[in-house]
């Protein structure tokens, strides 16, 4: 018996230290994966580290870049404000200047106000004298008239009163000498009375004729009056209307003219713009020792020519629209003739406009117009009158009415206007009676540079298609 329990506590034993060998190893298993996958973790977290020291020398790498571009990007805001200062100052001239040309504008059209209100108080003037004196003219012939036919009218009656009188007074006598030698021509005194009566009926008819005829001629005196009513309030709505032209022709003038200075702000701020590009393309250029091109240069000479040019066009402008053209611009003419008749020339004041005929026949010109373009301005014609004739190789010139001149006796005037405009682009055209353009003429104002504003009276022609344009409009792109 005790070796059974001995063996059984022996077997007992065993099976206790196989059962907790077998959990040894199954541990030892587990740590051994688990060892496995800490040296797993530990190879990715080797790579992460060499990974994030790369990473790390490449963000202290950047960081340097980074502070050199700092140091870069500050010296730039430097020059920056200092050019801002620069413009800055620039702009207050800028506008210091723009008040005083508004000053300026606003005295000119207080004076311009003045000289208009004097004109019309003056017009006003002369149309109220010119009113009375016809009116009291026509009441002193109308109260001449009437006192004329009333004085004949009294002659007329007064010489009837005093023949009847005369005539009854003899008819008298001798009728009471007659009754008095004979009765017998009693019978004939009283025929004779009463052929008298008749007579007197006679002359009291016309008496009341005479009296018909003045209620005629004070009626037609009344109509006259009404008539000399109606044409002077017909004057005054003329003068109204012709007043109204005039004040729609001054909003168009001052509305034109305020798009030009519009349009020359615009150009002057586009230069600007240009001229600082320009400054930049070399700062890049400088900075990267590249030698600036011919182009580059040429843009620039042609900027600052134009930067001076338009820092006084606001000044000149007024002074250069009374002598016809602009300063700083030169005329350029482009001409086409497709038949015999061309049109020779177009005066920059408006005064005149030439053709010529250049064939060996004459022109007939009955039917033909001239159509004239300006601007925004609604077109208008001038028609040739009747039977007129172009002689061969001769010329005519077609004046405005307001031109001032004395035409010639093969001139022609166009009355129903004072001039054939001005402005920076007139055209001319020459229209048959079957409506084909048969040529055509036009003048216009581009800019010249300043040489253009010392040579007012040079221009050039272009025939054809070709328009020739300053070298600055085709350089800058």
């Amino acid at each position: 018996m005790p070796w059974k329990i001995a063996g059984f506590r022996v077997g007992f034993a065993e099976n206790k230290l196989e059962t907790g060998n077998s959990k040894k190893e199954a541990d030892l298993n587990l740590a051994q994966a688990r060892m496995k996958d800490l040296d797993a973790q530990l190879n990715v977290k080797e790579a992460d580290l060499a990974t994030a020291l790369n990473e790390n020398r490449s963000l202290e790498n950047d960081l340097r870049e980074l502070k050199d571009q700092v140091v870069t990007l500050q010296l730039s805001l430097e020059e920056t404000k200092k050019h801002l200062h620069s413009e800055m100052l620039r702009r207050v001239d800028l506008e210091n200047h723009m008040k005083t040309l508004q000053e300026q504008m606003t005295f000119q059209k207080r004076l311009h106000e003045d000289e208009l209100k004097e004109t019309k108080r003056i017009h006003e003037t002369r149309i109220a004298e010119i009113e009375s004196s016809r009116q009291r003219e026509l009441e002193t012939k109308l109260s001449d008239a009437l006192q004329g036919l009333r004085k004949e009218h009294e002659e007329q009656i007064q010489g009837y009163k005093e023949e009847l009188e005369r005539t009854f007074s003899a008819k008298m006598e001798n009728a009471q000498i007659s009754a008095a030698r004979n009765s017998d021509f009693a019978n004939a005194a009283r025929e004779e009375l009463m052929e008298t009566k008749l007579r007197v009926d006679a002359l009291t008819c016309q008496v009341n004729q005479y009296q018909t005829q003045n209620v005629a001629l004070e009626k037609r005196i009344k109509e006259l009056q009404d008539m000399l009513d109606y044409d002077r309030d017909l004057h005054r709505r003329r003068m109204a209307e012709k007043e109204k032209e005039m004040a729609q022709a001054q909003q168009q003038a001052q509305a034109q003219l305020e798009e030009y200075e519009h349009l020359l702000d615009v150009k002057l701020a586009l230069d600007l713009e240009i001229n600082a590009y320009r400054k930049m393309l070399e700062g890049e250029e400088q900075r990267l020792k590249l030698s600036p091109s011919p182009s580059s240069h040429s843009i620039a000479t042609q900027a600052s020519q134009a930067r001076r040019f338009l820092q006084g066009k606001k000044r000149k402008i007024k002074e250069a629209k009374k002598r016809g053209h602009i300063a700083g611009f030169k005329t350029v003419q482009h001409a086409s003739s497709s038949g015999n008749v061309s049109i020779e020339e177009i005066d920059a004041d408006g005064k005149f406009v030439r053709l010529k005929n250049n064939s060996d026949e004459d022109q007939p010109l009955h039917g033909w117009v001239l159509r004239r373009h300006l601007g925004n301005v609604s077109d208008v014609t001038y028609k040739f009158p009747s039977r007129f004739t172009l002689q061969a190789g001769q010329v005519v010139t077609i004046w405005g009415a307001g031109a001032g001149v004395s035409p010639g006796p093969s001139d022609l005037v166009w009355k129903s206007q004072k001039s054939w405009g001005t402005g920076d682009s007139i055209g001319v055209t020459l229209i048959t009676d079957d409506g084909e353009e048969l040529a055509e003429r036009k003048i216009m104002h581009v800019p010249g540079g300043e040489e253009s504003s010392e040579q007012d009276d040079d221009y050039e022609e272009v025939t054809g298609s070709e328009m020739e344009f300053p070298p600055r409009l085709n350089k800058i792109k």
